[in-house]
């Protein structure tokens, strides 16, 4: 098969003397220059707009005195007392140390805690899945053996998950992680495997044709067919991870963000409750624009969507 950068089925670049010229005039057509910069600011620009009609809203009920401050605080209140409440994030402060623990750095600890579990599990199941799924597949044996129960399995709530993960593994990170796990790995094993079997069977033939192998024709045809349909589970499926990864760390398998929001429960703190939140709103919207970031550069024969970037 020949080396080319662009992969079967996909779009042709514009040429240079084509992008000069505009539809229907002689004069040349200059394209806007930073394309990408401009299109990250104005999504910034936006972000930040519903970000601040969400708070200015929540401000504004407060004010006129239709919400509770001791139950729904607002934004100014909750994050006024800030060393307060980074006093909860230190260990030493929740078991009775009178240190004048906290700051920064306890904060950090606690989302990085977090923020690897839902990494790590993240990527064992993206791998595990595909693996999974081109197997199934490929493989007419596995997956007359292991197909009834991926689909009898697949159905399970993550969370139903949860005291199986404890008895095996014990208390520690790898609960987390296996149930962040067992959130992507039977949603990607199945879409790869469907996926597979949609890619047309004209790209197949023309592998052949041009003499590709079968690793050529997986990694150089089959793969970039599928990805689209891989990225779309996975980003449909990063925010039910972070919800098991929360409801793993709440119940004492490891420190974290969970763990945060079970003490602002059981203290019915609820500045320190609406403060975590916004932590993991914002770590999740982080993760979501990363993925997005790069399907952008992975899959970049496709132009991008409203909203993509």
């Amino acid at each position: 098969m020949a080396a080319t950068d662009v992969p079967l089925g996909a779009v042709a670049p514009v040429s240079a003397q084509s992008a000069q010229a505009a539809p229907g005039q002689g004069r040349p057509f200059a394209p806007p220059r930073y394309p990408r910069l401009r299109a990250g600011l104005a999504t910034l620009g936006w972000s930040l707009a519903s970000l601040g009609l969400f708070a200015g809203l929540w401000e504004a009920l407060w004010a006129l005195g239709f919400l509770n401050p001791l139950l729904l605080p607002p934004p100014h209140l909750f994050l006024a007392d800030l060393p307060a409440t980074l006093k909860y994030f230190d260990r030493s402060n929740r078991i009775g140390s009178r240190s004048e623990g906290g700051g920064v750095m306890p904060l950090l600890a606690t989302i990085g805690w977090t923020t690897m579990r839902v990494t790590v599990g993240l990527v064992l199941g993206f791998v595990g899945g595909v693996l999974v799924g081109a197997l199934l597949h490929y493989v007419r044996l596995f997956r007359n053996l292991v197909l009834p129960t991926v689909l009898l399995l697949a159905p399970i709530s993550p969370v139903a998950w949860l005291p199986v993960a404890i008895f095996v593994f014990g208390i520690g990170d790898v609960p987390a992680i296996f149930l962040v796990f067992i959130t992507l790995f039977f949603a990607i094993a199945l879409t790869t495997s469907t996926q597979i079997a949609a890619v047309p069977v004209t790209y197949l033939n023309v592998a052949r044709i041009m003499g590709a192998d079968t690793r050529q024709t997986f990694f150089r045809v089959v793969l970039p067919a599928i990805l689209p349909g891989l990225f779309m589970t996975l980003r449909l499926n990063l925010f039910a991870a972070w919800m098991v990864v929360l409801i793993a760390e709440a119940v004492g398998v490891g420190s974290g963000l969970g763990q945060i929001v079970s003490l602002a429960r059981s203290t019915f703190n609820a500045r320190l409750s609406f403060f975590t939140m916004a932590i993991i709103g914002l770590l999740g919207f982080s993760f979501d624009w990363a993925l997005r970031q790069i399907q952008a550069r992975m899959l970049w024969w496709i132009a991008p969507q409203g909203g993509g970037r």
